[in-house]
This record gives C-alpha cells, structure tokens and sequence, in this order.
C-alpha cells in the first residue's frame, strides 16, 4: 500500500512509512527510523521511476539538475537526524505535513503560467508515449534553491521528500500534475540513496536490514500498480489525496 499510493502521488511513500514506524517502535531512535524509510523509499522511487520512464513522463533535464541540488541537503540532513529528540522529531514532522496538506486543499490546481522572457525561466516539452505533450516553464534558480531545502528536510525527517517537492513543482514551478509526480520520482532515487549511505556509513542500519528488506520487497510491487493507476487518475484528484493523506498522517502524529 505505501508503494502504490507513494507512487501515485510522486511522494515516495515515506511519509506514510515513517509515521507508522513511529507508531510501531516506539521506543526506537529518530536515526533508526529515518534510516529504514530512507532505504525504503531508494527502492520505492526506483521502481517507479521505472514504470514512469516507460510511459515518458520524466522530464530528465529537470530531475538531474534538482537531484544534483537536494544532495548536499540530503546529506546534512541525515548527519542532523541523531541530535533531534523524539517529541520534537513527532512535533517538527506533524506540523510540516499539516501545513501542506492545508495549502493543497485550498487550491489544488497548479500554478499561474510562468513567464518566459525571463534568463532564469527555462522552456520544457515532455512527450508521453501515449502522445500527449506538455508544454511549461518555469524559474530554474528557484527550483534549485527550493530542491536543497526540500534534500535537508526529507532526509532529516526520513520522508523522502516527494510529499514536499511534488507541491513545489506544481505550485511554484508550474509542472503539470503528472510530469511532477514522475519527475519527482526519479529526484527522489537519488536524494534517497544520498541519505541511506550516509545512515549505513553512520551505523544507523544495524538493527534495521530485515525491516528493510521485508517492507522493500512490499513497495517494489506497490509501486509498479501505483505508476499504472495514475494513468487513469486525473490530476487535481492526486492532489487532493495527497492533501487528505498528509493531513492524516499529521492528526495521529499531533495525538500520539
């Protein structure tokens, strides 16, 4: 189920993942956690992005600048996970996802075209295989600056980072719905592997590989059904979901 709704909404499934681990261990530390989720999420992402390239719904360009920029983030904010106390890690997570998820609820269709006169702004065309084209534009340093933050906090809290960058794409950056989800798949591959070597150099896995393992073999398949149900899915409705998910996952975190 994390696999296949993490796909879905182009988040990884790791703020899924991690409020359950909470919930599950816990008595187990914030790095332990993170460094699970973070694993589980390389592997999720993955296989996504394998199912979205298959559909041509990647914009390449765009997930290699934004991957290169989140892994210095991603890297600080793995080494930052073991100084957070647990309550505060709960609070900083539940507060995070509250917040978005209120913003998507309150105006769930993506953004106001760019403009593109601008240096900054930069032109793309993405052509699924099915034959639709998308055409937008967007402001490159923002994206930049926006895919650092977005490494530093999902590797600090162990989300992945998908359920904050995927909003960024579509509000900020103007990516339509679907290229945004498969983008940021494949953003997420990478900015997850940053942070599960930094976890296994760290020595945060020594009790979490079976963990890993069983719930990795659970989101390789899940991810492949989610990739193909967001074929039939409009946009604004994913939005939404992801909207109604985050603030979910938010209520149980505030009261546990």
């Amino acid at each position: 189920m994390v696999g296949s709704v993490g796909t879905l909404i182009g988040a990884g499934g790791g703020f899924i993942l991690v409020p359950i681990l909470l919930l599950l261990y816990p008595t187990a530390k914030p790095e332990l956690i993170t460094s699970i989720s973070l694993a589980t999420v390389f592997l999720n992402a993955s296989s996504g992005s394998i199912a979205y390239a298959r559909m041509g719904r990647i914009d390449y360009r765009s997930a290699i600048i934004f991957a290169a920029a989140t892994l210095p983030g991603a890297i600080i904010g793995a080494i930052s996970t073991g100084y957070i106390p647990r309550n505060t890690f709960n609070i900083i997570l539940a507060a995070l996802l509250s917040v978005i998820a209120i913003l998507l609820l309150i105006r769930p269709q993506q953004g106001a075209s760019m403009p593109k006169k601008k240096r900054v702004y930069v032109h793309r065309l993405v052509k699924e295989k099915s034959g639709q084209e998308h055409r937008y534009s967007f402001n490159n340093v923002l994206g930049i600056v926006l895919s650092f933050f977005v490494g530093f906090i999902s590797s600090l809290l162990g989300i992945g980072g998908g359920i904050i960058h995927v909003p960024a794409l579509t509000k900020l950056l103007n990516f339509p719905v679907h290229i945004a989800t498969a983008t940021s798949h494949l953003i997420l591959a990478c900015m997850a592997l940053a942070g599960t070597i930094v976890h296994i150099i760290q020595g945060n896995f020594k009790n979490g590989w079976l963990t890993t393992l069983l719930i990795g073999i659970g989101v390789i398949v899940g991810a492949q059904i989610g990739a193909r149900l967001s074929d039939k899915i409009k946009g604004s409705l994913i939005v939404r979901v992801l909207a109604i998910a985050l603030l979910l996952v938010a209520i149980r975190l505030f009261f546990s």
